[in-house]
């Protein structure tokens, strides 16, 4: 099992698409935190995913408190990546079944999700820089969690 991608109430579905498809071809699922600032059927969500789409392993939840309890069931990690971490990424170990939670474009993440988080991950940024991209962001995270698990898809060097 490799790690998971989640986004809490995203309002970009160019972002949640680009998200769809990245999980896609990296064999990585992606669950939605609803709501969602637009419907999930979305014509930018569509365009962003492309025909990954089809193929992608999405699930959605109806509130974060749903999220929490399949999380703990599953008995998954949340990472948290945030402009307020503690942790630079590349210095966290990743373990397989980690979920990976990405706030809102607008607003990152309320309190009780930052307290629930059993890591907060930092990507380091040159002075006087606020944040990337939450697809960037995920996609820099996802790909240090996989290689550190050797979780690349069959045929890639890791």
């Amino acid at each position: 099992m490799s790690i998971r991608l989640a986004l809490y109430q995203p309002d970009i579905a160019q972002n949640a698409g680009t998200l769809a498809r990245l999980g896609t071809c990296l064999g990585l699922e992606l669950h939605i935190i609803e709501p969602a600032g637009f419907p999930v059927g979305d014509a930018g969500f569509r365009r962003a995913g492309m025909d990954y789409l089809d193929r992608a392993t999405i699930r959605r939840h109806a509130s974060f408190d749903a999220f929490e309890a399949w999380r703990l069931a599953a008995q998954a990690r949340l990472l948290l990546a945030t402009t307020r971490g503690a942790v630079p990424y590349v210095a966290f170990r990743f373990a397989a079944g980690d979920v990976l939670l990405l706030g809102r474009e607008s607003a990152g993440v309320p309190e009780p999700v930052h307290a629930a988080a059993d890591a907060r991950l930092l990507i380091p940024l040159a002075a006087g820089t606020r944040s990337l991209n939450v697809a960037i962001a995920g996609a820099m995270i996802a790909g240090e969690a996989l290689r550190q698990l050797g979780g690349f898809p069959a045929g890639a060097a890791a």
